[in-house]
């Protein structure tokens, strides 16, 4: 005797009905799901706009700190600029015999003399080559401003070692007469390649904050420019995009104790914005 088995399936009328209560539950999820969805990726847009910000004035601070005593300036309130160092040293005040030349000499313009201790014991980064600059007491101030090259001499390659107690000869070439001696016996050297460095808010033209660079003869034909073409002996580097707000306040320097600079900088990205404050302490001692 043979059974016969009833096929039973899904009528067109019932897959609607499914369809449409899936669809009602997916809207319903979907509304639930949006807002925390939304919030990971503003939260990923403000925590990418916080580390450009703060990458960016983190540089500026560590340029500043090396900055040349008394050569921090802000032209106005969207622009930095400063002379940096890559090292300094300690000059000889006297001569080992008399006439020897060993001494820096602020009678007459000297060509040669000996910094206390072994510039190739230093970092790569920070050994003294020919055509960087030595800066001798730099106040900034008439007669004693390194943008004037007014105590600042180009030097040439490191002559030989002496033996202990380790002495480095330092050639200038041209000899260089400078105006005032320091009270610690120091001076500091300006990188050849690097002599002034600009940080510049371009806020109302790309909205970039840019990096220049230039030579001290050029300073002021560079220094603080945004639009046009700089001279050729000038380079700039973008340091961050979509910046809406940047302002550098400097309070100016004391010989007595540090000065202070306070930079603001505001990036805005998708309705998404982001203000740092950074304060940076400059050491103005010459």
């Amino acid at each position: 005797m043979w059974l016969r088995t009833r096929q039973h399936g899904f009528t067109l009328i019932e897959m609607v009905m499914v369809i449409t209560i899936l669809g009602v539950v997916a809207s319903m999820v979907a509304v639930f799901m949006k807002s925390p969805i939304d919030a990971y990726f503003a939260s990923a847009r403000r925590a990418g706009l916080t580390d450009v910000a703060d990458t960016s004035v983190r540089r500026m601070a560590r340029d500043i700190r090396k900055s040349l005593p008394n050569s921090l300036r802000t032209p106005n309130s969207q622009c930095v600029e400063f002379i940096p160092t890559k090292t300094g040293g300690r000059y000889r005040t006297q001569d080992v015999v008399a006439g020897d030349g060993k001494s820096l000499d602020f009678s007459a313009a000297d060509s040669t003399f000996h910094m206390l201790g072994s510039n190739a014991a230093l970092p790569v980064g920070q050994q003294i080559v020919a055509n960087d600059l030595i800066v001798v007491y730099n106040l900034g101030i008439a007669g004693a401003d390194a943008y004037n090259n007014d105590n600042t001499a180009t030097t040439t390659a490191p002559g030989t070692e002496t033996a202990a107690p380790v002495e480095t000869p330092i050639g200038l070439n041209p000899g260089k007469k400078f105006p005032l001696a320091s009270g610690s016996n120091r001076f500091h050297v300006v990188p050849v390649g690097e002599q002034v460095v600009s940080y510049v808010c371009d806020v109302a033209g790309t909205g970039r904050l840019l990096r220049t660079t230039s030579t001290l003869a050029n300073a002021a034909a560079t220094s603080c420019t945004t639009s046009g073409a700089l001279a050729s002996t000038s380079t700039r580097s973008v340091l961050a995009t979509k910046v809406t707000s940047c302002n550098f306040d400097y309070t100016g320097s004391d010989l007595q104790r540090n000065a202070l600079i306070r930079m603001t900088l505001q990036i805005t990205d998708s309705g998404e914005t982001v203000s740092l404050q950074h304060e940076v302490h400059v050491n103005n001692t010459p």
